[in-house]
């Protein structure tokens, strides 16, 4: 595939000799056009070493050669823009043409594909936040920026996706392959910890791994993903899955409502508690000696909320048992108004939380499917398969 990489000038420009060099690999034809001021961060003679081409920065080559942009727009099978400013993206987004770049993204017919890279407040700013959605609304991807250290030492969402997501969200969305394409998965994962003071809390060992597992393949399966993620250390989420990070089970249920009206395919395997305390301290209780007494309140059950909201939707559930497994898990498929539930036992040796691997069974109103041990991320694409499965019958 023809793939025209455009540079701009952020200090994520330093990734892009990678990203070339993955591409070429791939075996895609690779060809860069770089702002004058990204020429400040990696120079032209790298990027045209590994990409077997000569580097575009302006109208006019050294030699009075003639660099069309109208050309490079009709060579191109994809335009990705990798780092994408803000000052770029505010251009593409209103129309500004001032460089050589910026006419090839106007004239192009391609895919364009555009990885945003700047400080976490200006990424946050509302207009950068609107010329995003402005240039999603024309139809081009949004490879959304990742979350972790920045440049200026702050930590938070901004940076650049690394260069091995980038190109596997190109791939995914170009392959054709994508059953869940058109589509929007609503995911929870992660536990959620109910507060007693300010320091302490009450959780559980659950990780996100089989939730973040199942957002990522239905992310590379085309569809429109929102997890809702628990208080998770985990941090290997695909690019293109929108995070909803919450801290207790009411935040949770209401992150959850807010995205489940119109989406096609729900699936909750987070590790939700059960109670809360009935209050919360608002200073750390002191240690006095004798015991400690916590009243506790029950939670919202969420997938009871949903069930019982369930129109056009396929509901998956999570069930963690540790006795009369299958019994229980049944119960609740019923009781909850669920389509489906996926049993997984603290049994199993190599299921359950923290684990890389997990054995589960999906289960119906119909039938018991039971998969044996693999990696989570294997996991994930069975039930995903089950669920599509489920989701065609429906229809």
């Amino acid at each position: 595939m023809n793939i025209l990489l455009g540079i701009t000038a952020g200090i994520a420009a330093y990734k892009t000799p990678q990203l070339v060099r993955l591409l070429t690999k791939k075996g895609h034809t690779v060809r860069v056009i770089m702002t004058e001021r990204a020429q400040d961060f990696v120079t032209p003679l790298t990027l045209s070493t590994l990409s077997k081409q000569p580097v575009l920065t302006d109208f006019q080559s050294a030699d009075h050669q003639w660099n069309s942009h109208v050309e490079a727009a009709l060579w191109a099978e994809a335009l990705l823009i990798a780092p994408a400013t803000a000052n770029t993206m505010a251009k593409m987004a209103n129309g500004i043409c001032d460089n050589l770049l910026l006419a090839t993204y106007f004239s192009a017919k391609a895919p364009v594909f555009i990885a945003p890279a700047m400080d976490l407040d200006m990424y946050a700013h509302p207009t950068v936040q609107q010329n995003i959605k402005r240039l999603e609304s024309f139809g081009n991807y949004i490879i959304p920026a990742a979350y972790g250290e920045l440049a200026s030492g702050l930590i938070g969402q901004g940076r650049m996706e690394e260069p091995e997501n980038i190109v596997a969200f190109l791939e995914n969305h170009l392959s054709g392959s994508q059953p869940l394409s058109g589509k929007k998965v609503l995911i929870t994962a992660g536990p959620t910890y109910e507060a007693i003071d300010p320091v302490r809390f009450i959780g559980n060992f659950s990780t996100g791994k089989m939730g973040i597992a199942l957002a990522n393949e239905a992310a590379r399966q085309g569809a429109e993903v929102h997890l809702v993620l628990g208080p998770s250390a985990e941090n290997n989420i695909a690019p293109s899955v929108r995070v909803h990070r919450v801290v207790s089970a009411q935040e949770m249920l209401q992150a959850t409502l807010s995205e489940y009206d119109n989406s096609d395919l729900a699936i909750l395997s987070a590790a939700v508690a059960d109670y809360r305390p009935k209050e919360k301290a608002l200073e750390k209780i002191k240690k006095q000696g004798g015991s400690l007494h916590l009243e506790l309140t029950e939670n919202p059950d969420i997938l009871t909320t949903l069930g019982k909201g369930k129109t056009h939707q396929t509901l998956i559930g999570f069930a963690l048992e540790t006795e009369n497994e299958l019994t229980n898990a049944q119960a609740k498929l019923a009781k909850k108004n669920l389509d489906a539930i996926v049993l997984n036992s603290l049994k199993d040796k190599g299921a359950g939380f923290g684990t890389d691997t997990n054995k589960v069974s999906f289960i119906t109103a119909e039938e018991v499917v039971s998969f044996p041990l693999k990696s989570k991320s294997e996991v994930a694409k069975d039930l995903l398969g089950e669920a599509l499965t489920l989701m065609n019958r429906k229809k």
